[in-house]
């Protein structure tokens, strides 16, 4: 891909939150010698968790909902005025469903059911 081309696809410096379900350090490979790399925050398989539930494998490998939300807020150029009430929430689902998950050995309900509004 020319730089052109990637540039037109991540523009030349907004930052980038990239979940990927393999390693990231290939995409960190991909990214390698583009404009401006060190924009690209990349979240993925970190090999943490063992037998677990669906989501905490996520929250292990820190590429959760709430993960990247937070990545998010704390990353955008303009953050919503409410962005740290928004981080904290996070961090507090995050606490809820550890603690839930360890007690119950399966996902909160409100992550096992979630389903988009309007889908």
């Amino acid at each position: 891909m020319t730089d052109e081309r990637f540039v037109e696809l991540f523009s030349a410096d907004a930052p980038v939150i990239f979940a990927f379900h393999g390693y990231p350090g290939t995409i960190h490979q991909v990214v390698h010698g583009r404009p401006n790399p060190a924009r690209f925050h990349v979240r993925g398989y970190c090999e943490e968790g063992t037998t677990t539930t669906p989501f905490d494998m996520v929250v292990l490998n820190k590429t959760s909902r709430f993960h990247l939300a937070v990545e998010a807020l704390r990353r955008a150029p303009h953050p919503p005025a409410d962005a740290n009430l928004l981080i904290d929430e996070c961090h507090t689902m995050l606490k809820q469903h550890s603690a839930y998950v360890r007690e119950h050995l399966e996902d909160m309900l409100e992550i096992r059911d979630f389903r988009w509004p309007h889908a």
